[in-house]
């Protein structure tokens, strides 16, 4: 299939504060996804060596939260940018304008790197359903793909005071908690009335709700049912691997539990290092290392 056949998509981050320091290993897999484009909203200081898919707007965060609160008609000031993880649902129509001609946007964040999104994300799967997540029981905070349409785009307005909810200054966990109860209303009924509800929920018959097991360590035991989680993962121009997993595909590598650690471990030095100069990294527990 031709580059000018495929779904057109645009992944949303807002983010501020500092960069973390793996940023040119993110961005080096972003670049890998040539066809898929990144929009970032930051304060952090100018990034070096961009590739062309990412495009990085800077302004403050009073300004970015002044952007919100003008797009949705309500009063967004929190005090910590944290709140931001809230709004994620509400970023297809805070960016509309940003969005025209794409078929689907994303939310997501930082603390991941990216394997062949394309291959996971085929277009094939994209035809069948409007929203993506990459866990099985909820909507997945750090990457969630929604298609561009009216209807999916202020889906997260059908949840009950999300006006009061976005305006809290307390981070409420909107996307996986209230977005997700949206589409899995059943979540917690027996397995018949589940299997049922997803032929005639009409929000569920929408979505793709499919474990990728992208954060290990976290709530979700592994591919085997085990708590034995691969403990070093590879990216190699593009292609995200794990150890024993050689010829499975992983869409990305969340390591959101890892990199509470990384303050005391050893990590790769980044002086220097541009995102061109990386094809190959592994990542464990321990941080980043350069092949």
């Amino acid at each position: 299939m031709s580059e000018s056949q495929l779904s057109k998509i645009c992944i949303l981050i807002p983010y501020f504060g500092a960069w973390p320091f793996w940023m040119p290993f993110f961005l080096a897999t972003c670049r890998e996804n040539s066809t898929i484009d990144w929009l970032i909203y930051t304060d952090c200081n100018i990034l070096q060596d961009c590739p062309a898919n990412v495009k990085v707007v800077y302004l403050s965060y009073e300004d970015y939260c002044m952007k919100v609160s003008i797009n949705l008609g309500i009063h967004f000031h929190p005090a910590n940018a944290y709140k931001l993880c809230d709004i994620k649902p509400a970023l297809g129509q805070i960016h509309s304008e940003e969005l025209i001609g794409y078929d689907f946007w994303a939310f997501g964040d930082l603390d991941l790197v990216y394997g062949d999104l394309r291959q996971y994300f085929h277009e094939a799967r994209l035809q069948k359903k409007d929203i993506f997540s990459t866990h099985k029981t909820r909507i997945s905070g750090h990457l969630c793909l929604i298609r561009n349409v009216s209807e999916m785009t202020l889906a997260y307005q059908k949840v009950e005071s999300w006006q009061e909810r976005f305006m809290q200054d307390e981070h409420l966990a909107f996307d996986e908690k209230n977005f997700s109860k949206l589409f899995l209303r059943h979540k917690n009924s027996p397995k018949w009335l589940k299997k049922l509800m997803q032929w005639y929920d009409p929000w569920l018959k929408r979505a793709e709700f499919e474990e990728a097991y992208t954060t290990p360590n976290g709530r979700v035991r592994w591919l085997d049912g085990s708590d034995n989680f691969p403990k070093s993962w590879r990216w190699h121009v593009g292609r995200l691997t794990c150890e024993n997993l050689d010829e499975h595909y992983f869409p990305y590598f969340h390591f959101m539990i890892w990199k509470k650690e990384w303050a005391n471990q050893h990590v790769a030095s980044i002086n220097g290092l541009t995102q061109s100069k990386i094809i190959d990294f592994t990542i464990t527990p321990d941080g980043f290392f350069l092949a």
